[in-house]
């Protein structure tokens, strides 16, 4: 099994490398790859330090699986290269969400979705992989009919510029280059993205269609705003949900407690709550503040919390290429 990561001096293209060894991924050869000015360098794998290779190389080297996490502009130059040559490209980047031929994946929503036949899959955005992981129970029992979400996103979704610049700034300093167009030190900027002509950015579109998509539920009625925390790791998201359903809130609590890698953290009393602070690390997906919406005949608010670049980005590509392993879609 020969597994390449493109992308892999990255923040998520590390955590990629993180994820594979953590979860014993049945690897025997690493291939990780990354531009001209990378190549030669070396990055950590298990126990190992692995040489960074170009990505002709890596195509030669034919990898079976391919994990990309390089940017929209490489991935639509690169996967279909990766994809004529045999291999199942997994793509972090936002290229290939909305082509209605390739599947936009959540294992444990709708891993169904992919087919023998698919070569490159879509990792959905960070807040949206969280985000869903906590509607998708709720709205087979209930139906959602309408989203209102707010999202509290670290720097690190940024990347490392935006990692830089709090950093920078918490030291007093002026940041090399800027991530985004204010200080974030000490500051929230509700803006992710890019504003398009409605008043809406893209982080704010992502929310809605790859909601829609992933749920397999055009219907529902979503509108969501973006902000930008000074927060290193892990993402906050307040969903407001409108059922079509009645619901019964006990009922509610335990279809989310018995949802895969979804954690319930739920007890106001013990001031148990989720936060970013102990999200970063872990994999799973952490749910909580689960109380009704009085102002609605069935409403409901959720906290959900998340590491954006595990769950959010690393962690959720390994579970696609892990799924369609245990299901004989690899070659």
């Amino acid at each position: 099994m020969k597994v390449a990561v493109v992308g892999a001096t990255g923040m998520v293209g590390r955590v990629m490398l993180k994820v594979l060894g953590e979860q014993q991924f049945p690897v025997d050869m690493i291939i990780p790859v990354a531009s001209e000015k990378s190549i030669g360098s070396k990055v950590h794998f298990a126990a190992n330090e692995v040489e960074v290779v170009g990505f002709e190389k890596a195509l030669s080297l034919k990898p079976d699986i391919a994990l990309f996490s390089a940017g929209a502009s490489t991935s639509l130059r690169l996967a279909p290269l990766f994809a004529q040559a045999g291999t199942v490209v997994i793509d972090n980047s936002s290229a290939w969400r909305k082509d209605p031929s390739i599947p936009l994946v959540v294992p444990e929503i709708n891993g169904h979705a992919i087919r023998p036949e698919h070569k490159i899959i879509a990792n959905p955005n960070c807040s949206t992989i969280q985000m869903v992981m906590a509607l998708a129970p709720l709205h087979r029992a209930y139906n959602i009919k309408r989203l209102v979400i707010s999202t509290y996103q670290s720097v690190s979704g940024t990347g490392l510029k935006g990692v830089a610049q709090l950093e920078a700034e918490q030291k007093g300093q002026q940041p090399e280059t800027k991530a985004y167009p204010h200080p974030i030190h000490m500051n929230l900027i509700p803006h992710g993205g890019d504003f398009d002509q409605t008043g809406y950015t893209s982080e704010e579109q992502k929310l809605v269609f790859e909601t829609r998509k992933i749920m397999e539920a055009p219907e529902i009625a979503i509108t969501a705003t973006v902000v930008r925390v000074p927060v290193k790791g892990g993402h906050s998201i307040s969903v407001n949900i409108e059922f079509e359903k009645d619901f019964d809130l006990d009922e509610a609590k335990s279809l989310l407690s018995n949802w895969p890698n979804l954690v319930v953290q739920d007890d106001p009393a013990s001031n148990l709550y989720p936060m970013p602070l102990y999200a970063e690390g872990r994999d799973e997906t952490f749910v909580g503040r689960i109380r009704r919406d009085f102002s609605l005949p069935s409403g409901l608010n959720l906290w959900v919390v998340a590491d954006n670049l595990r769950k959010g980005a690393a962690t959720n590509a390994v579970q696609i290429a892990r799924y369609m392993l245990d299901k004989g879609l690899l070659r």
